[in-house]
């Protein structure tokens, strides 16, 4: 009995020796897994660089006299106490703080500056909408993940005279490209990744003018109206206010441009299509 009370400590302590090493290893690897999942959402803020126009906060730590609030001159410049003026364009925050920082020392202002660079307003991230928008104009990203029906709401949409596709011009890594969006299908439900597209500093959005045709002679509303998907002369006709009573359905032509830019006469049937700017006309019945 008694070799066998000998040896109970041993395994006793053995265990427990494993027991540490185990919440040893596991405390170790804490730190680890929440720093890599973990991140700051400002840091990515952080690296932006900065540009013309926008509107940035200097603090230097323990000199509350040096704050300065201003905004990106048009050079990339701002015009800070001690200093003077100080290139900041393209730089980030991080490094725009450096570099007022090395200039107040350079200067023996200060022995050890630290300086913070906060951005207050982005202006320099811009997106120009063009064309027939309600509102057309230059618009800022101050979201990153600013989507294409943000931009057009911004414009307060297309107006009653646009089309309904959009152009959108980028620039991405110095590549130029043109796209081809249409704007409904981005409503109609689904996957809209494809068509819903990010917007970035430097694109360019535009709506072209929508295809009209006209209608005139024996009808109720002469005019120029907007020409509509598949449209037919009958569905001309009927956006023209119909028929007068003078008006027949069986001589109705078309002028219709030719490649070399002159018209040619055409007779038309009720269900035959229409295309852009298409000149309708609907004769007297003679009868």
């Amino acid at each position: 009995m008694k070799p066998m009370a000998n040896h109970q400590p041993k395994r006793t302590g053995a265990l427990r020796r494993l027991a540490w090493i185990l919440f040893a290893t596991a405390m170790l690897a804490i730190p680890v897994t929440s720093t890599s999942q973990t991140k700051d959402p400002r840091q990515s803020q952080s690296r932006e660089a900065l540009g013309t126009g926008d509107s940035i906060r200097i603090t230097v730590f323990q000199s509350p006299d040096l704050t300065t609030e201003t905004r990106i001159s048009q050079r990339g410049t701002v015009v800070f106490p001690l200093i003077g003026e100080v290139q900041l364009g393209g730089l980030t925050p991080a490094e725009a703080g450096a570099r007022i920082a090395d200039q107040l020392r350079r200067g023996n202002f200060i022995v050890r500056p630290q300086v913070v660079v906060a951005i207050v307003q982005v202006r320099s991230r811009q997106v120009h909408v063009l064309g027939q928008f309600i509102r057309p104009g230059s618009y800022v990203l101050e979201d990153a993940g600013t989507r294409l029906t943000d931009i057009l709401t911004l414009a307060g949409g297309i107006s009653s005279t646009g089309a309904d596709t959009v152009t959108l011009l980028t620039n991405r890594d110095g590549k130029q490209a043109t796209r081809e969006i249409d704007v409904p299908s981005i409503f109609r439900g689904g996957d809209t990744s494809s068509t819903n597209v990010q917007i970035e500093n430097g694109d360019t959005i535009f709506v072209e003018r929508a295809p009209v045709f006209y209608i005139y002679g024996e009808v109720q509303r002469a005019g120029a109206y907007r020409l509509l998907p598949n449209m037919v002369v009958m569905q001309a006709v009927a956006l023209g206010g119909g028929l007068t009573a003078r008006g027949t359905q069986r001589a109705i032509g078309v002028h219709r441009r030719t490649p070399a830019g002159e018209f040619r006469k055409l007779e038309a049937k009720l269900t035959d299509p229409i295309q852009a700017d298409d000149i309708v006309f609907v004769r007297e019945s003679m009868f």
